[in-house]
């Protein structure tokens, strides 16, 4: 599905070891696959080309991807695994019902392209007409909100969510939202590569409109009013770098200010249909859009309203319609904007697809199968090893008051760890999947969640709950419950190596561990106390320290160009980048301690601390087009690949050491110029 409940927290993103260059090799030296490796380039010129030169040439991009990572390999690995248990569920009849009824019934409606492109736009049909029939813009509120809980946003996103002052309670929350093409900066830039996306919008929607139904007329008349909805919306849009302030999010507001600071918004419609009539307070995370949105749904004709919210039903629904309307969708939002070639297989969109509607029904059969609790039992080790070290270095940091140090060290004990899958798994028994068409199951799908999600409303936060499926190759902290959580996905080569040596593991999953560990103490997570509450709980001068240190890697980042003319956004990425070398400092320094009284051997030429950087390194190995560079810089909170390696490790002094780089080498950063944070 291509809405994604907002996460307000920092979370990793990953991808997959390869298995070689075109030699194929597949040997393993403790975890190294050596024809990973490209051995003409120097360490110390491109640790990154070093480390994953064998692994870049040996996994050129096909038709089908933008990027193409160590990540990607192992979520695809994941898939084809995933794909085999849902099949066995389809090829057989079930109980009305159960969970394999509606796992194997939405795979295989999901596949078959036959009934889809029979139906052309009928699934939406009845939607379209009932938008069209708006006569009074009073009825757009409870409109508007009837989409919002089938996953189609427009204007504003309303959540529920802890409060962040009060973190053991759920609060409803607003959101900016409504852009189609994602960021603000594609409807403001004017650059020539953001301009010629822009004009592909604009002739996308208007394709869109017609292979809905409409006429050329109106689809162009839709288009116009998209483009001016959608760009007023962005002006008014917080930059993904001002986001970062959760202070600036939060505003919370009583029922009576509300009405008072946005009188023209029907707000008694619109949370009676979202079932949240009775809401005595909202958070509302950025003022100014909201004020914005509530202009524009004042002012804009009721017939220009339909359009828009036409647009918006058409463009949510399209991935689950026929053939000639996912085929357009793609080309824009994937062909255009990131430079993918051709789609995915059926099968793999709706393995995802499934896998995203029942997820924790299909993470327990995933684990069951496929995750060994000696793994559970292994991490649980290391997460302890990797408390303890950035336990210590908080300890013997110089630049921070014993005051703010036990402050931290406080929230480093209450740390919660959630590891391969819940304790409980959610109860589907109220989702009904049917045979009527692909669509509304997929509204269905979306109506439960948001049920599910609005029901939290008022009442305590459930710590337990996860925020990622197990099947999920990824990683994240999440600063309101201060947890950190590892699903069974991401524990597997090239993160985790039952078979590798410490050198290996900490190396690769103890980083990961590290980073969501650093998570809880970067420029947004240390802004959060023990209890998950956002509460300033530093000294001044520790802040200003912090901040101080911060702002080296920010211009570090700055530096950087991906692009020709194009610079890496250090503000924007400072969370993930800060997060990347807090793992590798904590990380190593829990790998020399857990293998003090048992040194590692050589093996291969290799020293542990070699391997160490060099299992890092193979995490972070990727291909990437040219126009999703592009868009990921403009996008992703995360550096590229390239620079999580060739960026992080000049800041880490082991590295130097293990490989010998000296002033001589490109790569060299004087060490009173280094990051130096935890």
């Amino acid at each position: 599905m291509r809405f994604t409940k907002y996460l307000p927290f920092a979370a990793i993103c990953l991808m997959t070891a390869g298995c070689g260059t075109g030699k194929q090799k597949a040997e393993l030296t403790a975890g190294i696959k050596l024809a990973n490796l490209d051995t003409t380039a120097l360490p110390g010129s491109s640790f990154y080309q070093y480390a994953c030169g064998g692994w870049i040439e040996g996994h050129p991009l096909s038709a089908e991807y933008s990027q193409y990572g160590s990540f990607t390999e192992l979520a695809e690995n994941n898939r084809k695994q995933i794909q085999g248990l849902i099949e066995e569920l389809a090829a057989t009849q079930h109980e009305a019902g159960s969970v394999a009824q509606k796992v194997g019934d939405l795979y295989k409606i999901a596949m078959d392209s036959v009934k889809l492109n029979q139906e052309g736009v009928a699934p939406i049909k009845a939607d379209l007409e009932q938008i069209a029939a708006l006569k009074d813009k009073q009825d757009v509120y409870a409109l508007l909100a009837n989409l919002r809980k089938q996953g189609i946003g427009a204007y504003l996103g309303m959540y529920v969510a802890a409060d962040e002052m009060n973190s053991n309670e759920n609060a409803v929350q607003t959101y900016q939202s409504g852009l189609s093409m994602g960021e603000r900066d594609y409807y403001l830039a004017a650059d020539p590569s953001t301009t010629a996306i822009r004009d592909a919008f604009r002739t996308h929607v208007q394709k869109m409109y017609q292979l809905a139904g409409f006429d050329e007329a109106t689809a162009k008349k839709g288009m116009e009013v998209v483009m001016d909805v959608e760009t007023r919306l962005a002006k008014a849009f917080r930059s993904r770098t001002e986001l970062r302030d959760p202070h600036a999010n939060y505003n919370k507001m009583s029922m009576e200010e509300i009405k008072k600071n946005y009188p023209t918004f029907n707000w008694d419609a619109y949370l009676s249909e979202l079932g949240l009539k009775d809401v005595k307070e909202i958070i509302v995370g950025q003022p100014a859009s909201l004020a914005e949105a509530a202009k524009i749904l004042d002012t804009l004709p009721v017939d220009q309203q339909s359009l828009y919210l036409q647009w918006k039903l058409i463009d949510a629904s399209a991935n689950y319609l026929s053939d000639g309307i996912a085929q357009q969708n793609f080309d824009f939002y994937d062909r255009t904007m990131s430079g993918t070639q051709e789609m995915q297989p059926r099968w793999k969109t709706a393995v995802s697809v499934v896998s995203s509607a029942l997820g924790e029904a299909v993470g327990q059969m995933y684990v069951e199968k496929y995750f060994p609790a000696a793994a559970k039992e292994r991490m649980v080790t290391l997460v302890k090893n990797l408390q303890t070290s950035l336990g210590e270095r908080i300890n013997n940091l110089p630049w921070m008051s014993d005051e703010t140090k036990q402050k931290a060290q406080e929230k480093l004990a209450t740390f919660h760890v959630k590891i391969g899958y819940p304790d409980t798994w959610k109860d589907y028994s109220t989702l009904e999947i049917k045979d009527d068409s692909y669509w509304n199951n997929i509204k269905r799908a979306n109506l439960w969640g948001y049920a599910e999600m609005v029901a939290k409303a008022g009442k305590p936060v459930d710590k337990d709950e996860w925020l990622m499926t197990p099947q999920t190759v990824n990683a994240y902290y999440n600063p309101t419950t201060n947890e950190i959580c590892f699903p069974a996905g991401i524990l597997q080569y090239p993160f985790f190596d039952m078979e590798a040596d410490d050198a290996f593991n900490y190396g690769a999953i103890g980083v990961v561990i590290g980073h969501e560990m650093t998570h809880g103490f970067d420029d947004q997570g240390r802004q959060y106390d023990k209890d998950g509450n956002l509460k300033d709980w530093w000294t001044e001068e520790d802040a200003k320290n912090f901040e101080k240190r911060a702002d080296v890697m920010v211009a570090f980042f700055d530096s950087i160009e991906v692009a020709p003319g194009v610079h890496a956004n250090g503000r924007m990425t400072l969370g993930e980048n800060i997060a990347d070398h807090g793992g590798l400092q904590v990380s190593f320094q829990a790998f020399k301690a857990a293998t003090a009284a048992a040194p590692l051997e050589v093996k291969d030429g290799f020293t542990p601390e070699q391997r160490f950087f060099l299992a890092y390194a193979n995490v972070w190995a990727n291909n990437t087009r040219p126009e999703a560079i592009l868009q990921l810089t403009k996008i992703d909170v995360h550096s590229l690949g390239k620079w999580r390696v060739d960026a992080a490790l000049p800041h880490i002094a082991a590295w130097y050491e293990a490989f010998g780089i000296t002033e001589k080498d490109p790569m060299f950063v004087p060490v009173e110029e280094r990051v130096s944070i935890w």
